[in-house]
């Protein structure tokens, strides 16, 4: 049976389109635009690092340019459309996708991984965290004490505190969910059954069925992807995404192509389409699904990525917070940013561009979306430093009216 051979430059925009950059920018985005894009994307992954935003808003930013954050809350908050679980990493989901995620809570891992020993050695008091969330309602960490022999059972490099541990344990395993968050994103828990609407609650669904249904969501948005993709997206174990996959190759949903340069054969979806458009422009957060699975990234953009947040500054090849500049469909250029919030600016660190790229009219580009995203932020200049082979035409660009 021959397979269908795709170019790497349609793969690019078969896989542009389907994570929704396939239309222009609403001129003003509203709820519905916040509601269409997490639909289409089925999940968006939670970080609260504020070097510049929370990741999970900039997601919704890089396709509707600049909407009101409070949208997304809103969405998730008060009107339950949708919620937070572990999908891929900690993430934003539809409420809908709370059964197909069952299966996963019932073998949750918890984190810090030494901590599930200690919960094992302290029964009662994981009991009486799940019953004081049951007669108060919902609840921080902060709010909860812990006896003293407990004190020093969180001595690891990443160290949130006994409460938060093992209310996230509860939230991991289902019983809890996420009922709002402070302003300084401090999570507020509450029991399941009183965040997540009883006709999603109470629906079974087999490991088999779910894994199933995950990856359709994930085939979807990712248009065309390898096994590898696709498993990626709910971080899935490939082994457990073959039979999926298999089956909705079986029914004609996905269909096996060989995508220009890849090793492995890839599965495009039924529904998939090139991006058509050639005046996209926009700055991806590091938690893009886009820029997430870096094998994919360096497979279909040339594009390689590293976050390096947590690496010392002498040893970073980027910088510290670091966004690929989307043109097209290629990815051209990269920012190093931060928020002077005092001085109410943009701080571009460093900018450095790819190679074989329009340097001027990039510059011209990322330049108008610095000042939008700027503005989205609530901050009035961007200020460039010295960082970087494109700084310095990247200032110049900033500095011309």
């Amino acid at each position: 049976m021959s397979v269908e051979p795709v170019s790497l430059t349609e793969a690019r925009r078969i896989a542009l389109a389907a994570q929704g950059f396939e239309k222009p920018r609403p001129a003003r985005p509203g709820i519905r635009d916040v509601r269409a894009v997490i639909q289409r994307l089925g999940l968006i992954q939670i970080d609260c690092v504020t070097v510049l935003v929370p990741a999970h808003y900039q997601v919704l930013f890089s396709r509707l340019g600049p909407y009101d954050r409070r949208q997304l809350d809103d969405l998730i908050h008060k009107r339950h459309e949708f919620t937070e679980q572990w999908a891929h990493e900690a993430s934003i989901i539809p409420v809908e996708m709370w059964p197909l995620l069952r299966h996963r809570m019932a073998n949750h891992r918890v984190r810090p991984w030494p901590f599930a020993k200690t919960m094992e050695e302290h029964p009662e008091y994981v009991a009486w965290v799940l019953e004081e969330v049951r007669a108060r309602g919902p609840l921080g960490a902060e709010t909860l004490d812990y006896p003293e022999s407990l004190s020093g059972a969180l001595d690891y490099s990443w160290s949130p505190s006994v409460p938060r541990a093992v209310l996230e344990a509860h939230f991991g395993r289902g019983l809890l969910a996420v009922a709002g968050r402070r302003d300084s994103m401090a999570r507020l828990y509450d029991l399941a059954e009183r965040v997540i609407p009883a006709e999603h609650l109470a629906v079974e669904v087999e490991p088999a069925a779910a894994r199933r249904e995950l990856i359709r969501i994930a085939a979807r948005a990712h248009g065309i992807g390898t096994a590898a993709d696709l498993a990626d997206y709910f971080r899935m174990p490939v082994r457990d995404a073959r039979q999926p996959i298999a089956e909705l190759t079986g029914t004609g949903e996905l269909r096996q192509v060989k995508v220009e340069g890849w090793r492995e054969p890839a599965f495009l979806h039924r529904d998939a389409k090139p991006l058509r458009r050639g005046d996209v422009a926009t700055l991806l957060s590091p938690f893009d699904p886009v820029v997430w699975f870096r094998p994919r990234l360096l497979r279909l953009f040339g594009f390689d990525h590293r976050f390096e947040i947590f690496t010392p500054k002498h040893k970073r090849r980027w910088g510290c917070y670091v966004l690929p500049f989307l043109m097209g469909d290629r990815l051209v250029a990269r920012v190093d940013l931060k928020t002077d919030r005092n001085a109410r600016r943009l701080l571009v660190l460093a900018a450095w561009k790819e190679s074989g790229i329009d340097t001027p009219a990039v510059a011209e580009a990322l330049a108008l979306e610095l000042r939008t995203l700027a503005g989205w932020l609530g901050l009035e200049a961007v200020k460039v430093q010295r960082g970087g082979d494109f700084a310095r035409p990247l200032a110049a660009t900033l500095r011309s009216p």
